[in-house]
């Protein structure tokens, strides 16, 4: 899918060391516009990218990456411009992004649409996520309950748990932004990730 769409990668890099700082990626989709953007959120952008129906007027961010060695300075934010600059470039008509709130994962039992109402003691959003994309000029749109959904055998959760799932049950895993379904009968797991649409004009 990405070699599909290589001109939509981009790659910052420090022009001292000439390491890269961050990457974004992202893919082209055809979109009627903001208020018609589902809950499946990014499983639906690289699906959409991949079978298109209609032309491509939107580009659609999939990630923007950050190792913890380079965070708190402002790449992510300048990932953020470049989308936007790369969406007028090719003539698009506006970048939307389901985000993954990132200090969602310190409240997996909280509704995602509680945890957006949220708001710190100066009054803005309380994900500094979020936060990163409103005050970039973004517009909060609202939840995509199901934007990434993982469906698989129990062996693969045991894996990444690293331990074994003897009832069936709602689990919190380590990084989920909210908890797992095990059944155990069925020997299978779901997890149904939230992410929170923003939209951004040209």
């Amino acid at each position: 899918m990405l070699e599909q769409y290589a001109d939509y990668q981009l790659c910052l890099v420090n022009e001292e060391t000439g390491y890269p700082v961050a990457v974004a990626n992202c893919v082209p989709v055809p979109c009627s516009g903001p208020d018609d953007l589902p809950p499946e959120g990014w499983d639906w952008l690289l699906e959409t990218a991949a079978k298109p129906k209609g032309p491509h007027n939107m580009l659609g961010a999939l990630a923007i990456s950050v190792p913890a060695i380079h965070r708190s300075k402002g790449y992510a934010r300048k990932m953020i411009r470049a989308l936007l600059d790369l969406a007028e470039a090719k003539g698009l008509h506006g970048l939307v992004a389901p985000v993954r709130p990132s200090a969602k994962a310190h409240h997996p039992w909280v509704s995602i649409d509680d945890y957006i109402s949220w708001t710190d003691h100066e009054g803005r959003i309380y994900d500094p996520w979020l936060r990163s994309h409103l005050s970039s000029g973004g517009k909060l749109v609202g939840p995509c309950e199901r934007s990434m959904v993982v469906h698989e055998p129990l062996p693969f959760w045991e894996t990444w748990a690293k331990q074994t799932f003897d009832e069936t049950g709602a689990y919190v895993l380590d990084g989920v932004l909210t908890p797992v379904e095990i059944d155990v009968a069925c020997q299978y797991g779901r997890y149904e990730e939230p992410n929170v649409w923003v939209a951004y004009a040209a």
